[in-house]
């Protein structure tokens, strides 16, 4: 018997060392090194970590057995250092640097266009983008896609349901459409307008015009002609010079929206998210066309004023906004706006529905900046495919921090779920497969801006300031206003 088990012993250790010789070369930390073929990258297998003891673990999280998986085991791989960061080690989830050796890689954008067609990707492995988000998240394409999801519904003569694509403010695509914007621009009369680049975030590049004269300097050393090899293309849509204002301030919500699948399109909504305000009371009047702090919202802009509040950082939970709401117009009234703002989603996912990229080691993240404006009609501003994860303030961490959790929950490496739930943490399934979803046994039509209850949770987690973040456990929740 002792012989036997010595000619094991020794099988296994001549299996792991012919398998590491296969694989290539290892470096400082242990972590293999990937080789190029062909130009691509040719994913290290599960085994080739090599101790025997952590074989049987890895080998579950690839398929090859049942049941949850043990967090130690899996490996991340990302170049932020923010909240989700933090979320994934809070998991107990280790980090790694090699290029492919990794179990979930929270990704930026570049790596996807640059990487993601020439890697080979095993079953397991998850991404946390689609190939082309930009189908939904840059502002062109967003609007082209819209309108052309609209045109045919308009064709197979679904006229009530195109009707209810409208939640984008009037927009043109310059310099292409530049002659049917002016055309446009000359029947509006005294309106405002509103530039943005197409590829930029954060309100850079964004002004506000009322004449042709005040665009000069955009279209100048020919940058407005489409022929031209520097263009710079904008859009540029009706301002909406009549949102609803709180305090005498403008305002917009960011929300959360977490896609697993274009095919069956497979969409959650998270209750959370916040409503970002400007610190300077809003003017329609021409002298404050250009002030930013009046008219833009976004948190970047906002923080260089003089009174941002560092305490609040210019924001409010969804929630206790969505409760201001109701003890101003009624329950029901404002249970139709936040379902409008939820249909708003899910009607700009199924305009790129048919476009997108579908692939099993995807899913997507987005914000959504949306605002209302005072006959309580939703208007999609833009979609993020990469929201910002970093928080200002110690309420914005912790609500970051549960919604991440709440999105790794969702895409289950640990193999938690059953694959039946309609809720998980903050995320209430919303659409799967042509099928809107609603709770049973509610009075609302959305579970938006509702309570995640807090009865189950895990452990709290400190941010690197000192901040507690704390996430929801598994569970279908019964929401609360």
């Amino acid at each position: 018997e002792q012989h036997s088990r010595q000619q094991q012993q020794q099988q296994q250790q001549q299996l792991v060392q012919q398998q590491d010789q296969e694989q290539g070369p290892e470096d400082e930390r242990g972590a293999q090194r990937p080789t190029r073929v062909s130009g691509s990258f040719k994913a290290p297998t599960r085994r080739s970590r090599a101790a025997a003891g952590k074989a049987t673990a890895q080998a579950n999280l690839a398929g090859a057995s049942e049941g949850p998986i043990d967090p130690s085991v899996i490996r991340f791989k990302t170049s932020f250092r923010n909240t989700i960061y933090d979320v994934m080690l809070g998991r107990g989830w280790k980090s790694t640097d090699s290029d492919m050796d990794w179990d979930l890689h929270w990704a930026e954008r570049d790596w996807m266009f640059e990487v993601f067609d020439s890697a080979h990707l095993e079953q397991w492995q998850r991404v946390n983008h689609f190939r082309n988000d930009r189908e939904l998240c840059r502002k062109d394409l967003l609007i082209k896609n819209v309108k052309r999801h609209k045109r045919q519904l308009e064709k197979n003569k679904n006229f009530e349901e195109a009707a209810l694509y409208d939640f984008c403010p009037k927009t043109f695509v310059l310099p292409g459409e530049y002659a049917l914007f002016v055309e446009t621009f000359k029947k509006a009369g005294n309106t405002t307008w509103i530039m943005k680049p197409i590829g930029k975030s954060q309100g850079r590049g964004i002004f506000l015009f009322r004449n042709l004269s005040q665009i000069s300097k955009w279209r100048s050393e020919g940058r407005w002609k489409a022929e031209s090899s520097d263009v710079e293309s904008y859009v540029v849509q009706r301002y909406i010079s009549n949102p609803y204002l709180i305090g005498g301030k403008k305002f917009d919500l960011r929300i959360y929206a977490l896609v697993t699948n274009f095919t069956p399109l497979t969409v959650y909504l998270h209750r959370g998210g916040f409503a970002r305000f400007s610190n300077s009371r809003y003017s329609s009047n021409a002298s404050d066309i250009s002030n930013h702090y009046v008219h833009l919202t976004n948190v970047a802009v906002q923080k260089s004023a003089e009174n941002y509040n560092r305490e609040t950082g210019g924001k409010w939970d969804v929630r206790d906004l969505k409760l201001y709401l109701m003890s101003r117009f009624g329950a029901q009234r404002i249970d139709k706006l936040f379902k409008d703002i939820q249909d708003v989603v899910l009607r700009s996912l199924l305009s790129v529905e048919k476009v997108m990229i579908n692939d099993k080691h995807c899913f997507e993240l987005y914000g959504y900046d949306i605002m209302f404006d005072d006959q309580l009609k939703p208007w999609l501003i833009e979609v993020n495919a990469s929201p910002s994860l970093a928080a200002n303030t110690g309420d914005d961490y912790n609500m970051k921090y549960s919604m991440l959790n709440d999105v790794l929950d969702l895409v289950d490496m640990e193999r938690r779920l059953s694959g039946d739930e309609t809720s998980v943490g903050g995320f209430d399934l919303i659409y799967r497969g042509g099928e809107e979803f609603r709770q049973p046994n509610s009075v609302y039509t959305t579970y938006l801006g509702c309570e995640i209850p807090r009865n189950k949770m895990r452990p709290a987690a400190k941010s690197g300031n000192g901040a507690t973040a704390s996430t929801a456990a598994l569970a279908a929740r019964q929401p609360a206003i």
